[in-house]
């Protein structure tokens, strides 16, 4: 190993700082503009060095995601264990979930990295760690749906099949502000989506 990557390897960011780096960059400039030397100018490194750590683009990408998601995971963890009631539990989950406007970094993300998972490269592992991802969110919502059933504050629904379509609907009205498709703000969606779970959840 020449003396020059030697020093570099031992001097290299920790790996959270590496992935902060490159959802900033993202939320800043766009994902368009994340690319292996750029991050590596960001954070002291060399495009080489970063692949050393993350193998490829779509391993980087992966791992921001997953980095970003722990946050977010953590995040919904305290709000979902809190005292308020089911429905006000019910409504946090909601406004975590919807993208914060267009181009979200953490949406922007995630929709590039479903997209680069169709691809003949993309692995059975990547795949997983992506699924791994939606069921952390499905569980979380799953569980609250039926202790809201349980306390009498939802309908008798099936947790699981309510859960499913609930966030189908948060899926596609999501997609429609990060891209910012014209007539669909977060505001908007948060309405429709408060006005479907008081018709379809709240018990009469």
């Amino acid at each position: 190993m020449a003396a020059g990557a030697a020093r570099e390897r031992r001097h290299a960011p920790p790996r959270a700082e590496v992935l902060a780096a490159a959802m900033a960059m993202i939320a800043e400039r766009g994902l368009e503009k994340l690319t292996m030397a750029a991050l590596g100018r960001e954070v002291g490194m060399s495009s080489g060095h970063l692949l050393y750590y993350f193998r490829s683009k779509d391993e980087l990408l992966l791992q921001a995601l997953e980095w970003s998601e722990g946050r977010l995971g953590a995040e919904r963890g305290r709000l979902l264990t809190g005292p308020a009631t089911a429905r006000e539990r019910l409504d946090a989950y909601v406004d975590l979930y919807v993208p914060g406007g267009h181009r979200d970094p953490h949406w922007t993300l995630w929709l590039e990295v479903w997209n680069r998972s169709q691809s003949a490269a993309a692995d059975a592992d990547a795949r997983d760690r992506q699924a791994a991802i939606e069921g952390a969110w499905h569980r979380d919502l799953v569980a609250l749906l039926a202790e809201g059933v349980s306390r009498g504050e939802f309908r008798p629904v099936d947790p699981d099949r309510f859960a499913a379509r609930l966030r189908a609907l948060l899926d596609g009205f999501s997609i429609h502000v990060a891209v910012g498709l014209r007539g669909t703000d977060r505001e908007q969606v948060i309405g429709h989506v408060t006005e479907f779970v008081a018709d379809a959840l709240l018990a009469s």
